[in-house]
């Protein structure tokens, strides 16, 4: 079953040209030209001289009305199914502890890949699946999120790699895509575009799901989109009934199936090609309670056998990574004299000693002082369950698309291209992991204690938790490190599985007795050295579809990938692969294969230290050890052989420079927050002063007016009151989520409010005593820093301020802000009449929709000067004349002897002296 390399690379060429002539063992529909994108137009195939001055006597050809297509006649339907941040060993599928019951029963009938990889991150692993280029070549070298200006790192899909989608879609498939879609950069996720990356763009002709945001979103509250237009969830969660109520991949699953149920009613005969991307299982792990409380109680197997149990996983990450190393011992998934990897030092055990209380211990300064006892190992162990019920919810859903399919009598000639995870387990969580992933992402980890805070919670609305990094290794057995590394198969190995009824047949077993069960499993697996890349030309082989030299006008890069429909046979699992050597690339680890042998290079960033200072010089080779592997003996990669052939390793070396060059990797970057603030084209351009009307809502929390750029900030709203005693609902609102936000609102009580959140730590309400009058009313709230405004390149900065709040020239209310976040609000949105998502304030249920009058406009100016704040100050906060706050100083003591300045003498001398007090 694990062949042997050498006698596959001797017969490579002979048998590429068997395949070749064979038409791939007959499974694939017979390839036809390539034809150049979109396909021409129908000609008229009437008689010209038919065509008469009107329609009397004129002989039409109905054919032209028809849409151009080039499909076979039986082409399949294709699901390719792609899930997030889910280890090797996580499904027990192949070999985890979590109970997978749809993917076990694609197994069952289909074919498993253990050596198919992918590119350690999501955004680079999305565009290599949808394009089959290299994710450099398609310039997605790491998420959108840290794009820079080099060709391989843009985060913009080139129109010269047409997606699988679009080639499809002009083919005359029926496209969808539903889920996540960490493939559009932030700058261009919102209603102005441009457009042309969007999947409607991309070749799909439906889209339901959620842009950007770091490529997570919230479960009970997401950012979601249908098509092009941003829209609100069809319900929001009942928190006293979790586990019936709206949940995001539920969500998709419902709609995934209404798509393919309304396409098959329509034209049954039309082919579709279903992309289904949940967000699950990237943080934040977020599943219906019960789904947890399964794990809790001892998962599905021993409640199914009625055993009682203390819970899964309380024994810790270092027995969960040797028992699913075992097992996959066992089962046949690894080969049995794979050597499982040990621990690296870098990440704790589960009793490790560097879980101290001790504060002179680096650990207790790092995390504000880590209390690992008892009762936090209780947690850690709820954040696996809490992952566990995750991952089988998810996999549910999948199953729920799949069986309408089946209802549809559509199985038969459906390929399922099931691929679990876009890269190895996430080690974003840190040491301890979190309740709140934004605070991580912003530098500002939660410590124990907070965490403790939200053991009850855990999951549910309010918390967006994560697990510890000792987690995501053991569910990365049997190889080294996670996801991010792209040395070392723990952050690029990930299972695939393929089922295609009407043309794979696979061994079943006879009984089911482990042995026949193994028998049958060993005899369907398939070992070959595969890519993501290799994804999109085999369904296009499948199909009978060369790829076009030409989209819409521009020359097509090749292909960089390669079919695999040569394993799909009976005598698959000798099959010899297509392509012989891949290379990886992450925030600089590297590696290279080529021909049995991996050539790796780990750069030294931890995957958790996400503002990490870059470590690379001019050469990185004078720096980082490279080592070597012949994985014909060695499976999981464990034993460096860099000593014993040196000249291998360099050759290696010298293949991965040809590589790079070839593919846009270079220059490579370590930098990971590093990059988030570069400076990227944005529709703001230079702007720091906002206009925005009714309507405007859904403005992405990553690219909205960032309030927290510069010395303060002044908020302005023409209101026009009708109905006084009815008057409540949000006037602006960003964010509201784990990273916070903030909120500007009239209570039910009509009363004005400005909220802040900063994270899940901190609420301040600033709030007028007087209700809103009738008529047109000026609002305004104006912030002013204490110091110079917040200090960018500091970590953990948590800058203070003080505002006022006030209606029609009268300050009503002011108060401080102990602690402002210096950045956007991710994951969430500015909504302007209405908080659509996760509300900021606990005080009002979303939407909260502004009531009893109309808001003519709200203004944001995030940049006033000190000139700008105290005239805005002078002013009563709301642009209003300056005659009221000069009547006031005039009747001081210091002005009445300054009688006969000039009145833009006396402007100056009023603002000057605001100045001073701010300054004091």
């Amino acid at each position: 079953m694990f062949f042997n390399h050498t006698l596959i690379r001797i017969g490579r060429l002979v048998v590429v040209f068997t395949i070749a002539l064979s038409l791939l063992l007959g499974t694939a529909v017979p390839p036809g030209m390539a034809q150049d994108l979109p396909l021409e137009e129908p000609d008229f195939q009437g008689y010209i001289d038919k065509i008469n001055k009107t329609y009397v006597n004129s002989e039409p050809d109905p054919e032209i009305l028809s849409s151009p297509t080039a499909l076979p006649i039986g082409a399949p339907n294709v699901v390719l199914i792609m899930l997030d941040d889910v280890g090797f060993g996580a499904s027990e599928t192949f070999g985890g502890p979590v109970h997978t019951p749809t993917l076990n029963e694609l197994a069952e009938h289909g074919l498993s890949y253990n050596r198919f990889h992918t590119t350690a991150l999501c955004s680079p692993t999305r565009a290599g699946l949808l394009t089959g280029r290299n994710h450099h070549s398609a310039a997605t070298g790491a998420i959108t999120d840290v794009s820079t200006g080099f060709p391989g790192y843009t985060g913009l899909i080139p129109q010269s790699t047409a997606t699988v989608a679009k080639i499809l879609q002009d083919h005359g498939y029926n496209t969808a895509w539903l889920g996540k879609n960490h493939n559009l950069p932030a700058e261009q996720s919102s209603n102005a575009g441009p457009f042309t990356r969007w999947p409607n763009d991309l070749g799909f002709d439906y889209f339901y799901g959620f842009l950007g945001g770091g490529g997570e979103t919230d479960q009970w509250y997401p950012a979601l989109y249908e098509n092009r237009n941003p829209i609100n969830q069809p319900s929001y969660p009942d928190k006293n009934d979790l586990d019936n109520s709206y949940n995001l991949t539920r969500d998709l699953a419902d709609k995934a199936i209404n798509w393919v149920n309304y396409n098959h009613s329509l034209s049954p005969e039309t082919p579709f090609f279903l992309y289904f991307a949940p967000g699950a299982t990237h943080a934040p792990h977020q599943p219906p309670p019960s789904y947890t409380q399964k794990y809790e109680a001892g998962g599905e197997h021993a409640i199914a056998a009625g055993v009682k149990h203390r819970g899964m996983f309380a024994e810790g990450w270092d027995k969960l990574h040797d028992e699913i190393c075992t097992n996959q011992k066992d089962m046949g998934i690894i080969p049995e004299d794979t050597e499982c990897t040990a621990r690296p030092e870098e990440i704790p055990a589960w009793r490790s000693p560097k879980f101290t209380d001790d504060p002179d211990h680096p650990l207790h300064a790092l995390h504000q002082g880590i209390r690992v006892n008892h009762e936090y190992r209780e947690l850690m162990t709820k954040q696996m369950q809490t992952y566990a019920g995750f991952l089988e919810y998810t996999d549910e859903q999948v199953g729920r698309v799949l069986e309408a399919i089946d209802d549809l009598g559509e199985k038969e000639n459906t390929l399922v291209i099931y691929i679990v995870g876009d890269n190895g387990a996430s080690a974003e969580g840190g040491l301890i992991g979190g309740c709140n992933m934004s605070a991580t992402y912003v530098g500002l980890d939660f410590t124990t204690d907070e965490n403790l805070a939200c053991k009850d919670e855990w999951g549910n609305p309010g918390t967006t938790p994560h697990y510890a990094v000792g987690w995501a290794w053991a569910l990365d057995a049997p190889f080294r490190w996670t996801k991010q590394i792209a040395s070392y198969f723990g952050g690029t190995r990930n299972p695939m599985v393929v089922s295609w009824p009407k043309h794979i047949k696979v061994q079943m077993s006879n009984s089911k007795d482990d042995r026949s069960v193994k028998e049958a499993r060993i005899a369907n697996l398939r070992d070959q050295f595969l890519h993501v890349i290799d994804v999109a030309p085999t369904i296009l082989d499948i199909v009978g579809i060369e790829p076009p030299e030409y989209v819409n006008g521009i020359e097509q890069k090749p292909i960089e990938g390669a079919s695999f429909v040569n394993t799909f046979g009976s005598d698959g699992a000798d099959a010899i692969p297509l392509r012989d050597t891949q290379y990886f690339e992450m925030f600089a680890n590297r590696g290279i294969y080529h021909d049995g042998w991996m050539a790796s290079s780990f750069h030294g960033q931890l995957p958790w230290d996400i503002f990490a200072k870059s470590t690379l010089k001019e050469n990185p080779e004078l720096e980082d050890e490279w080592e070597l592997f012949n994985l014909d003996k060695d499976f999981s990669q464990n034993n460096n052989l860099a000593a014993a052939f040196p000249e291998k390793l360099q050759e290696m070396k010298a293949l991965f420079d040809r590589e790079a060059e070839k593919y846009d990797v270079y220059p490579i970057d370590d930098r990971f927050g590093g990059r988030v603030n570069l400076d990227r084209p944005t529709v703001w351009e230079d702007r720091t002063k906002f206009t925005f009307y009714p309507g405007a809502v859904f403005l992405p929390g990553d690219i909205a007016p960032n309030i927290a750029e510069n010395n303060g900030y002044i908020i302005t709203a023409d209101l026009n009151i009708t109905e006084p005693r009815q008057v409540k609902g949000v006037i602006l609102a960003s964010g509201g989520g784990d990273t916070g936000g903030y909120s500007l609102y009239v209570n039910k009580n009509q009363k004005l409010v400005f909220e802040y959140k900063y994270l899940n730590r901190k609420r301040t309400k600033i709030r007028s005593k007087e209700k809103l009058k009738n008529g047109l009313n000026q609002v305004s709230f104006s912030f002013k820093f204490d110091d110079e405004g917040p200090i960018q390149s500091k970590i953990n900065l948590k800058p203070t301020g003080s505002g006022d709040l006030c209606v029609n020239g009268k300050q009503v209310a002011s108060g401080d802000i102990p602690a402002i976040l210096d950045g956007n609000f991710m994951m969430d949105s500015q909504d302007v009449g209405m908080d659509m998502r996760f509300p900021v304030s606990k005080h009002y249920e979303p939407p909260f929709e502004f009531t009893g009058g109309e808001i003519k406009n709200v203004t944001i100016n995030i940049d006033p000067s000190k000139y700008e704040y105290a005239l805005a100050s002078a002013q009563y906060c709301g642009g209003l004349e300056i005659a009221p706050y000069e009547e006031e100083f005039t009747s001081s003591e210091q002005t009445k002897s300054e009688d006969k300045l000039s009145h833009g003498e006396l402007t100056d001398r009023i603002i000057q002296e605001i100045v001073e007090r701010l300054e004091k």
